[in-house]
């Protein structure tokens, strides 16, 4: 199976034409007030009639209430919901088969905690660093991921991915698949094609090396 590979942190329609040009298979649009990638709905609404069907639209929330959530997806038309907070696997269930729940990975302990989430459609394996929710370019612990795929629901590897390690990530865990924000970026919130490319490409590579 080929590897999935998110570009998460869209803000302009510029940028997401490149990514879906780098062959992208998921765009994350955030909507976490607090980040330098978060988009107002109506710039959300024109990017996703720009995706239209070629990639999945992700929308990003943090601690969001369950009725934020309802009208920004409807309105947006998002395929997928990235609940990125501390949201508990009650609300993840309000949304079947479409929830990637993200984890800052810290503990062993930790990882056996996501035993609750094992409805949810992936998980989001990301750095624990203190006082952020993500987007912090700090790399997961690797091996804590590759122990967080016993739960069988499929992983999507984040933290300080970068077109240099991102190969070696793959190898490392053996993924359904990667998400990456500021590791192909010019500044934050802006995305750099050739960067996005080269990940796309090394990210791919070490998947199908895999196979």
């Amino acid at each position: 199976m080929r590897l999935f590979v998110k570009i998460c942190g869209i803000t302009s329609v510029d940028d997401a034409h490149a990514a879906l040009d780098c062959g992208a298979d998921a765009l994350g649009l955030n909507f976490y007030a607090p980040s330098p990638r978060c988009l107002p709905v109506a710039r959300a609404i024109e990017i996703a009639n720009a995706i239209g069907t070629r990639a999945l639209k992700v929308g990003v929330f943090v601690n969001a209430t369950q009725a934020a959530i309802a009208a920004i997806d409807a309105a947006v038309g998002l395929d997928l919901i990235q609940l990125h907070g501390d949201e508990p696997a009650g609300l993840c269930a309000r949304w079947p088969g479409r929830v990637i729940k993200a984890f800052r990975l810290q503990t062993t302990k930790n990882v056996d905690c996501l035993a609750e989430y094992a409805g949810v459609r992936m998980l989001l394996l990301d750095a624990a660093v203190g006082g952020a929710y993500g987007g912090t370019g700090v790399c997961a612990d690797w091996h804590l991921a590759c122990a967080a795929k016993r739960h069988g629901v499929p992983v999507l590897l984040a933290g300080g991915l970068t077109p240099e390690n991102v190969a070696d990530a793959v190898r490392a865990v053996a993924p359904f698949g990667v998400d990456t924000a500021s590791g192909v970026e010019c500044e934050p919130g802006r995305k750099d094609a050739r960067k996005m490319h080269a990940f796309v490409a090394a990210a791919r590579a070490a998947g199908d090396a895999l196979v």
